[in-house]
């Protein structure tokens, strides 16, 4: 490095771990950034030095450009790294850093401001012979983007038409649409959404290409005229708009192709000047065609996949590039070998539409093993906050072939342990099962064709056998925690003059209950009652908070950990969070509905559209609230009358908060 001898990384989580350690390899000092909610977390204790942003919520740190600016000053930094996501594709932040005098490790600033607007950059591509997918973007004088002129395009167009925002990204402000009824209601309410994600309303429309993959070819340019392409990531595992798992090389790009692909990746960037790392995401067709969606101006989540199979450190690249060297290779000189797979380990409940979750990480255990990479920025004890994306970690892994590495991704994912927050890596190991996946031959509707909400909902769900093995083991745990706190050998847990004594459990398991009827037949073996079924089992401690089940000559290893009355246990890679209802006092929730619209999380409220005394039917939307970059809709429980709100737009409100109250129909006639 010759200008830079300072990095501070204006970013948190995995990301800001990521550089830290390229930047530490290299020899360069860095600043760690953190608001109040990740004063102790893993990134703030690897920098050199830490400098306080503010409050939790983004706007008054991660996204504030004057504060992170102010610790720049304050830690002598001469150079900032935005990650990904925050500021990392904001124009403005990119000036503001060269009028301080800062290196930004990222893109020319008009270069971030041109290609983070759909309309304008597929105005740019199309002008550069960019193959780009055929919509409406308004590009002739007098053309304009009202509701009343997008649905007069979109019925030219056709359907299945795209419904996008022009700004942001991450598949907020985005619909599909199939009847053309619904095309206006689409137009209206994505542009909504983007107002309020992204501070601009501006709407495109295209073509909507089914059975399409989304590939995407990572590109670099240095300021000496150089520019190359590392290959393409296969992006097609989506939900939501929003990328779950990630390959490279793609299964459906042959040699020929990806030549082309990257032919014209590179193409793109020169037309517009680029410097740096940089992403052209392309739609390829079932036929082979390939269009051009949006270029991401930043380091992707994904570039793992790449420096595994090119062998090569892209935040090196950065900084290297950064600093006014020239890229450290030529086209000819790059080589791709073997394949990788990426997933990204999200604090999500996929049973529940993969509403994101929060909670105290009570266990955290990374899995370890040859062609694995773990990238994460969270630890144990650490709380998992509201405030920011649900991406907790990224597992990837790499092989000399694609079988290979989503074996051993897959075995990954098994041995993972994570306990106190709910995250979707049973649904991460059912797609890496699927036929589909496993064939190679699978399009961005994957999740959609092939994981149902019903078939969501039964993911991981308990056996006979397994709903024993569980019962078990919170007696054994409970017996051991006795026998401590009494201080009598946990030999005699459990013990009764003839061992005859049934013990009744009750254990709510997600979104179903069971009970079961324990008996200790000895200090490790159990006879276990599910309804009619019996299973006997012999249940032997490991050490803390591991066990070994045996039933029927098939031994079971089980990693748990107990918090009051919540067991968190991994069985078969699967993990699950029990609660002890044997002795719950009948609740509110067991009864008739009282009309109390809860919040399912913690959150902040982005619209509220309920009014005191107006009357709603079932499934109304009354409040919105945002969580993780997540919108949820609160409906109305029932037909009635709403007799209270009790949320303003802006609020920050806890999981379970009273947002609003509907009376009953029956009961306000009843009144």
């Amino acid at each position: 490095m010759k200008r830079i001898h300072k990095v501070l990384v204006a970013n948190r989580g995995e990301i800001a771990v990521r550089v830290l350690r390229t930047c530490r390899a290299l020899g360069v000092r860095t600043v760690a950034v953190f608001s109040d909610a990740d004063r102790d977390a893993p990134h703030v204790r690897l920098a050199d030095e830490a400098v306080r942003l503010g409050p939790a919520p983004v706007k008054e740190s991660y996204l504030s450009i004057e504060r992170v600016l102010a610790a720049a000053a304050a830690s002598g930094a001469n150079a900032i790294h935005p990650g990904y996501g925050f500021l990392s594709e904001n124009a403005e932040f990119a000036r503001a850093c060269a009028a301080a005098g800062l290196v930004f490790i990222g893109p020319p600033a008009d270069a971030i401001e041109l290609m983070g607007n759909k309309r304008q950059a597929k105005l740019r591509m199309q002008a550069a012979d960019v193959p780009c997918i055929p919509g409406y973007e308004a590009a002739r004088p007098g053309e304009s983007l009202e509701d009343d002129a997008l649905v007069r395009e979109g019925e030219r167009i056709g359907l299945p038409l795209m419904v996008k925002a022009a700004a942001g990204g991450g598949g907020r402000g985005m619909r599909l649409v199939r009847e053309p009824g619904a095309l206006l209601e689409a137009i209206r309410s994505a542009r909504s959404e983007a107002t309020n994600a992204f501070g601009s309303g501006e709407l495109i429309l295209e073509r909507a290409i089914e059975g399409a993959r989304h590939v995407e070819v990572q590109v670099f340019a240095d300021a000496h005229g150089n520019a190359v392409h590392l290959g393409e990531r296969d992006c097609s595992i989506q939900r939501r708009h929003q990328k779950v798992i990630e390959e490279s090389p793609s299964p459906a790009v042959t040699p020929e192709l990806r030549e082309r692909m990257g032919a014209v990746a590179v193409q793109a960037i020169r037309s517009i000047g680029y410097r740096g790392a940089g992403t052209i995401e392309f739609l390829l067709s079932p036929g082979g065609d390939f269009f051009f969606m949006e270029m991401n101006t930043r380091l992707q989540v994904e570039h793992p996949v790449t420096e595994f199979v090119t062998g090569l450190d892209l935040v090196e690249w950065q900084l290297r590039v950064a600093d006014g060297e020239p890229l450290p290779l030529k086209q000819a000189e790059i080589r791709f070998r073997g394949h990788a797979i990426e997933a990204r380990l999200c604090a999500e409940d996929p049973a529940r539409g993969f509403l994101p979750q929060t909670g105290r990480l009570l266990a955290w255990a990374p899995p370890e093993g040859e062609g694995l990479r773990v990238d994460h920025g969270v630890r144990e004890g650490q709380d998992i906050t509201p405030f920011y994306d649900s991406m907790q970690a990224k597992l990837i892994a790499y092989g000399p072939d694609r079988e290979t590495a989503r074996e051993r991704l897959a075995l990954a994912l098994r041995e993972l342990t994570v306990f106190g927050v709910t995250t979707n890596a049973t649904f991460l190991q059912h797609v890496l099962a699927h036929y589909a996946f496993r064939s190679g031959r699978y399009d961005t509707g994957f999740v959609a064709e092939h994981l149902s909400p019903e078939t969501l909902g039964t993911l991981g769900q308990a056996s006979t056998e397994d709903q024993a093995l569980l019962a078990a083991l919170l007696f054994h745990d409970d017996s051991a925690a006795l026998s401590q706190r009494a201080g009598f050998d946990t030999a005699l847990a459990g013990w009764s003059s003839s061992y005859a004594l049934p013990v009744p459990i009750v254990l709510h398991d997600g979104g179903t209950e069971f009970r079961a009827s324990v008996r200790p037949v000895t200090p490790e073996e159990y006879e276990v009652r599910i309804g009619d079924a019996r299973v006997v089992l012999s249940l032997r401690s490991l050490g803390a908070e591991r066990a070994e089940v045996e039933i029927s000559g098939r031994r079971r290893a089980v990693r748990y950990r107990r918090a009051g009355g919540t067991l968190w246990c991994s069985l078969d890679g699967v993990t699950r969070q029990l609660r002890d209802v044997t002795f719950r006092l009948p609740s509110e929730r067991e009864r008739a509905s009282d009309g109390r619209v809860r919040a399912p999380m913690d959150g902040r409220i982005i619209r509220v559209s309920a009014e005191v005394g107006a009357t709603v039917k079932r499934g109304d939307v009354l409040v919105v609230l945002e969580a993780m970059k997540m919108e949820s809709s609160l409906v109305a429980p029932t037909d009635g009358v709403v007799t209270a709100v009790n949320v303003t737009v802006g609020a920050q409100v806890p999981a379970r908060h009273v947002v609003a109250v509907v009376a009953p129909e029956a009961k306000e006639a009843a009144a």
